[in-house]
């Protein structure tokens, strides 16, 4: 313990050392984080105010889009202030927070697609089921089910890393506390964490996306038995959903399921998941769904009034 006390703070070295790109960087993510935020606290709104909405997918909507404004507030904030500094740091518990945050977070959003790709396969395989299986206590049991789950993977994260000895490098290059960057720092043999890493990042990421898919393709199957405008209606459902997926799950996949290292292509691939996908989310959704066009043209109609 004495000897991690050594590193008190960690230096990240950020996106870029150019002054000039800084500037730039630092108009950019501003605005993506404005509008991230903007457009998925809309969709919340629109969720809790709008009694049409309150079906189990649009709560599990609301829910996601409130989990993406957060999960990007852990890392977007912090990276834009950065970026008007020269040197960027972050103290040992700062870092610690970050870390078990973001990905406390990125787990509930995880195992949230998951659970919307479930509600959406009884829709739409078990139309007659649908409101006796997709109860009230169902709901709230998917939704205590995410943060289990996120919980779980996130506590392995911090307890391996907070007891690792940090003697001398403090030098982060990367935006964010992650896994990969800081195990790199420790003066001790890292190899078995970063397989544990491995298999609690890499392993759940593919198994999941495998999981997800396989039950879009039993969706999809099943879009047979429905009439044109049913299909029609499912198919722009589960095309968000799969685009969303795509999004989330391809740059984690390409980042946790290797041999342990840090490579540079890891902060653009980082920087998709944890501030371009939570952006893309409600433009996604809203643009293809219209029931959720129609409850937002209604409350803003209202508002007018």
């Amino acid at each position: 313990m004495e000897q991690r006390n050594n590193v008190t703070e960690f230096v990240l070295l950020g996106l870029t050392q150019s002054r000039q790109g800084q500037k730039i960087l630092f108009a950019v993510f501003l605005l993506i984080y404005l509008v991230t935020m903007a457009g998925n606290l809309l969709i919340v709104l629109t969720v809790v105010l709008s009694p049409a909405l309150n079906a189990p997918m649009f709560i599990f909507l609301g829910y996601l889009s409130f989990i993406d404004a957060i999960y990007t507030t852990t890392v977007t904030p912090k990276m834009v202030k950065d970026l008007l500094y020269e040197k960027s740091t972050i103290s040992f518990k700062a870092c610690m927070t970050q870390l078990f945050v973001g990905h406390l977070f990125g787990g509930v959003d995880i195992i949230l697609l998951v659970v919307m790709a479930y509600d959406r396969y009884v829709a739409i395989c078990k139309p007659l089921h649908y409101l006796a299986i997709m109860n009230q206590q169902r709901c709230a049991l998917l939704l205590l089910l995410t943060w289990v789950g996120g919980f779980l993977h996130a506590a392995p994260h911090v307890l391996f890393v907070y007891n690792l000895p940090f003697c001398g490098p403090n030098v982060i290059d990367h935006f964010i506390c992650d896994m990969y960057p800081l195990i790199k720092l420790a003066c001790i043999d890292t190899h078995v964490i970063g397989l544990t890493v491995v298999a609690n990042d890499g392993v759940i990421c593919m198994v999941i996306f495998s999981l997800l898919l396989v039950s879009y393709s039993v969706i999809l199957r099943s879009l047979k038995n429905l009439s044109q405008e049913g299909r029609h209606k499912a198919l722009s459902t589960c095309g968000s959903h799969i685009m969303v997926v795509v999004l989330f799950f391809v740059p984690c996949i390409f980042i946790y399921v290797r041999p342990p290292s840090t490579l540079p292509v890891d902060k653009s691939l980082t920087l998709f998941y944890t501030v371009i996908t939570p952006m893309l989310n409600p433009l996604i959704y809203t643009l293809r769904n219209a029931e959720m066009k129609s409850a937002m043209k209604k409350l803003w109609s209202r508002k007018q009034k």
